[in-house]
């Protein structure tokens, strides 16, 4: 049975036309990123939703910033079992690696993630619980935020707080590994937590001194 099929139009179309303009007028340095490898100065851990262009929202060329997508941009605790952990592997290539100097998690406004794993901790998505979901069993690592959140009566309130904890505990999962404490303790590295509106534009930094999200001017 075959699996492969043709690349869809539109994509090949998007294709030509970047080959055409952007890679044509951008040759030179193409050829040099080919050539010297990658330097990025952060990696981004975001949320695998499509609205999120991370890239856009810092204007950035290729060549400036390792990107890890996951669902609800969840960094999972340091547990070296064996078994496959695509998050901890980037992670852990781009801080021993290319030496990023930082290491920045974005969270995002209406992250379905983030409302799904309020609704599988609330009870209301039984789908989510079961073993085989393997969207279920990677957010429980935000059930913590669930838990923080409890005194929170709306649940559109409540999933937006939930949005914010996935950065705190993924910052706070970050610093178990002992490859970046070691890289934060010596101030080779820094970590950095962000909240992006999508309907509105807007980015908000985590303060770990208010342990509050406040507007980026």
């Amino acid at each position: 049975m075959s699996f492969a099929h043709k690349l869809p139009s539109y994509l090949v179309n998007r294709f030509r036309g970047w080959h055409a303009t952007a890679y044509v007028e951008n040759k030179s340095w193409f050829r040099h990123l080919a050539d010297e490898g990658q330097h990025p100065r952060s990696m981004l851990i975001a949320c695998c939703d499509s609205r999120v262009h991370v890239t856009a929202i810092f204007g950035a060329d290729q060549g400036e910033f390792f990107i890890h997508r996951n669902i609800a941009n969840l960094v999972p605790p340091f547990t070296p079992t064996g078994d496959h952990h695509g998050t901890s592997a980037a992670i852990e290539y781009a801080v021993t690696s290319l030496h990023v100097a930082h290491l920045i998690v974005v969270g995002h406004s209406n992250c379905g993630g983030v409302r799904g794993c309020h609704d599988m901790c609330a009870g209301t998505a039984p789908e989510l619980e079961k073993e085989t979901s393997f969207v279920g069993r990677w957010m429980e690592i935000l059930r913590p935020g669930f838990d923080r959140t409890a005194d929170i009566a709306d649940k559109d309130k409540r999933v937006m707080a939930m949005e914010l904890e996935a950065v705190r505990i993924s910052l706070t999962n970050l610093m178990t590994f002992p490859f970046i404490r070691d890289a934060v303790e010596a101030e080779r590295l820094t970590l950095h937590g962000l909240w992006h509106d999508i309907g509105e534009g807007t980015l908000e930094a985590y303060d770990v001194e208010t342990d509050s999200f406040l507007p980026v001017a």
